[in-house]
């Protein structure tokens, strides 16, 4: 009853929306007053990893480089499996919102909580203990071990604030509120240059630093979602007393968040594999892949965006059982996220050698990273529509779908080539093709399945057959 008196309360709260019920309305207009703040947030935190490769490379060059390059497929491959289960719990918070289930909303924003406390926990812990030995594993280059290390290491000691973050991100995010994640993104990633370059460029401190400085940031960001989220009176408020594992809706999110995590975390493994065959080439292959990793990031921005809001677009309106909004919600999306990302692989392709050369103008470097850039640019728009046909999977709550699609091609398949590559041919230009020809044969199986399988009835049961009927 507290709960409930609580959310009467905020119907009386005079105060800014904090929500936003897309189950009504102009389609794109919801979708993109969404999409856009999510666009933004997701510029800054780019601007995170960006931020360490720029100052790090600059300031203490190729090597130095190269050890924050290494990291980063391994941080990816230990926190995708949470990216995973967290896009799983903001679809089943926004199935609630939608369906007008208020407890429910409450009793999965909790558990989400908690799954983000005890999993940064073990990742802290895990991380710090086994860096070494993980980053042997990819054939990391001796020469930057000893930085590799430290950065690493680093990263995770602080690593539970940057899953809590990520958890209270994507609560908002669930319930229509994409803008203020975004304005305390703003503050965090402004605040990490500034610290990156007062802790390298002023105090002269080492690689390790640069992580240093994005735990602090995160940890910043962190602070001010949780100050929104405990206030009174609102649907999304969190209590310190419910934070546990709330049975059925724990059941519920580890049903539709294991396959997305799986996927994650297999798609996190192969890019290790592949990353240990570059860093076999050497020191220059790793910096340049590191350099490529980050001006993909950007490219990648439209497609996580508008990924995100087609995922809670749908979540909220199949919630609410309105069925045709969320498919035509979902072409909107689609389209939209495929046009972007390839006018941004059109700009990348262009300027390739340029946009390499900001982080590190060893000729070496700027040469492999213009290769890989230009080899997959072209290909971008494969590549967000594969990730846009998964996200109304998740949105839909039919997240085995892609986790079978991502764990066949983007690991099975991409391994097999890599390794028949390396065997037979040996060159790294041959490496990098192992992207775009896994991402052509999953988007054409994403396509089948879009237009003959009935997932606007992902959450219901019983389950109707995978596939429609032909009229």
């Amino acid at each position: 009853m507290l709960f409930m008196d609580n959310v009467i309360k905020q119907k009386q709260n005079k105060g800014p929306r904090t929500t936003r019920n897309m189950t009504s309305g102009n389609i794109y207009k919801h979708m993109l007053s969404f999409a856009l703040p999510i666009l933004l947030s997701q510029v800054f935190q780019q601007l995170y990893n960006t931020a360490d490769a720029f100052i790090v490379g600059r300031l203490l060059g190729t090597s130095s480089l190269a050890a924050v390059s290494s990291s980063g497929p391994l941080i990816h491959l230990m926190i995708s499996f949470l990216i995973g289960m967290g896009m799983a719990t903001s679809a089943v918070i926004g199935r609630y919102f939608g369906a007008n289930e208020p407890e429910n909303v409450s009793k999965a924003i909790h558990t989400n909580i908690a799954f983000g406390l005890l999993s940064g926990a073990v990742l802290t812990v895990f991380g710090i203990i086994f860096t070494p030995t993980l980053l042997r594993w990819i054939n990391t280059d001796p020469q930057v071990m000893k930085e590799a290390t430290a950065y690493f290491r680093t990263y995770f000691a602080g690593i539970i604030t940057i899953v809590l973050y990520n958890s209270c991100k994507g609560i908002m995010n669930a319930l229509g509120d994409s803008r203020r994640p975004l304005y305390y993104l703003i503050y965090s990633s402004l605040l990490n240059i500034v610290l990156d370059l007062l802790f390298i460029g002023v105090f002269h401190w080492g690689v390790w630093s640069a992580a240093f400085a994005t735990v602090i940031s995160q940890a910043s960001a962190f602070v001010f979602c949780l100050v929104h989220l405990l206030k009174k009176g609102h649907i999304y408020s969190v209590y310190p007393r419910r934070i546990r594992f709330h049975k059925g809706i724990f059941g519920e999110i580890v049903r539709i968040g294991l396959p997305a995590g799986v996927q994650n975390s297999v798609i996190g493994l192969a890019n290790v594999v592949v990353q240990s065959q570059i860093n076999s080439f050497g020191m220059l292959a790793m910096a340049a892949y590191g350099v490529h990793s980050k001006i993909e990031g950007f490219a990648f921005l439209p497609i996580m965006s508008f990924n995100m809001a087609i995922s809670t677009f749908i979540s909220q309106n199949l919630g609410a059982k309105e069925y045709d909004r969320a498919k035509k919600g979902a072409r909107f999306g689609i389209l939209l996220a495929v046009l972007l990302a390839q006018c941004i692989g059109v700009a990348v392709f262009l300027f390739a050698p340029e946009l390499v050369a900001v982080f590190d103008s060893n000729p070496g470097v700027v040469e492999l990273g213009a290769l890989q850039a230009r080899t997959l640019a072209a290909f971008y728009f494969l590549l967000s529509f594969s990730h846009s046909i998964a996200a109304v999977c998740r949105g839909a709550g039919k997240t085995f779908v892609p986790m079978m699609v991502m764990i066949v091609v983007w690991c099975g398949i991409r391994l097999v080539y890599i390794f028949c590559i390396m065997h037979f041919v040996g060159e790294i230009r041959f490496v990098y093709w192992a992207y775009p020809f896994t991402w052509v044969i999953s988007s054409v199986i994403y396509l089948f399945y879009y237009l003959f399988s009935d997932w606007v009835h992902g959450f219901e049961k019983p389950r109707k057959p995978l596939f429609r009927k032909a009229a």
